[in-house]
């Protein structure tokens, strides 16, 4: 049986499905003939990200920290439950660690707990963060890195891979954690390499950027990591363990700034603040051998995905300046 056959017909639920990483995962498992429905706290205008399977899925207007969340894990018990609902923004949560925290940790206990109580049987995978490594001093990172979070957010995505991982051992759920590095693709509009584009966008003349440019990432096309989870699901443990999730390639920003600025058709002055914003790490390369036992390689390079994405950006957005 090869895995678009095992996923077909499955009763799945996308949490935060209309988000970036998750519209593209639930257009996946429609292409795998899953039966998904996607939960989202953004009202039916505001679903661009879904505009192309908004028949094809059951969507349900929540917010993950709703109650009515329980009564829907309950009733419906899940084959599974991809959960991507949360706060996904350093900077966001260093002005609002009480928030993060809620969207994070306090919604991932939420869900386990009536998975516990009333739908035992149903796997959950749950997409935490690499910031759950803060600055490890080496590279590669592998999963037996020190945690040592160096932001609210970082802080928040640990504790909830902990419950994730607790769950297992002491209520026998079947969990997994993944630990995606530096994703990026068409429909997002934050990080790094979204807010290459918006600034070249809007002054391709000299482009200002934090740090001195030597920081180095793990960039992940968006649909390696959908591919990724969808190994993880079928050919995991799912006893609590986590995988890293990146390419294993490191390139510094400015190698990017350059990369972005060469597909754009742009020549800009760039100008370095020498300055780190709080809570953003030095390097960050993973070891994916772990994933790549279970199957996995990346398939899109840099460049291509950059380009990929940069087309999706000239006709989504840079006529309307977002």
């Amino acid at each position: 049986m090869n895995n678009e056959t095992k996923i077909a017909g499955l009763n799945i639920l996308v949490t935060g499905g209309a988000g970036f990483i998750g519209s593209h995962l639930v257009e996946a498992l429609l292409e795998r003939k899953a039966k998904v429905t996607v939960i989202s706290r953004l009202p039916l205008g505001m679903l661009v990200n879904l505009e192309n399977c908004m028949s094809m899925i059951n969507y349900i207007k929540l917010d993950i920290l709703s109650p009515d969340v329980k009564e829907l894990v309950a009733t419906n018990k899940y084959d599974i439950i991809y959960h991507l609902a949360n706060n996904a923004h350093v900077p966001s949560s260093i002005g609002n660690p009480i928030s993060d925290m809620e969207n994070n940790l306090l919604s991932t206990l939420n869900l386990l707990e009536t998975i516990r109580l009333k739908s035992p049987s149903t796997k959950i995978v749950y997409l935490s963060s690499a910031a759950v490594y803060g600055n490890p001093g080496y590279a590669p990172i592998d999963e037996f890195a020190p945690l040592a979070p160096i932001s609210p957010y970082g802080v928040s995505k640990l504790a909830a891979e902990r419950y994730i991982s607790i769950y297992s051992v002491l209520y026998g759920l079947q969990t997994v954690t993944l630990r995606p590095f530096s994703v990026y693709g068409p429909r997002q509009t934050k990080q790094v390499i979204y807010d290459l584009m918006k600034k070249l966008s809007q002054n391709p003349i000299e482009l200002n950027l934090d740090g001195d440019g030597t920081q180095i990432r793990d960039f992940c096309y968006v649909d390696d990591v959908v591919r990724a989870i969808l190994l993880v699901t079928l050919n995991g443990k799912l006893i609590g363990e986590a995988y890293n999730l990146a390419s294993s390639q490191g390139h510094s920003i400015s190698h990017l700034a350059h990369l972005v600025s060469d597909i754009m058709g742009v020549t800009p002055r760039i100008v370095f603040s020498g300055i780190n914003r709080p809570g953003d790490p030095q390097e960050w390369i993973a070891d994916i051998s772990q994933l790549t036992s279970l199957g996995y390689s990346p398939q899109v390079e840099l460049s291509e995905g950059i380009f990929n994405t940069y087309q999706w950006y000239q006709h989504n957005l840079s006529s309307t300046g977002v």
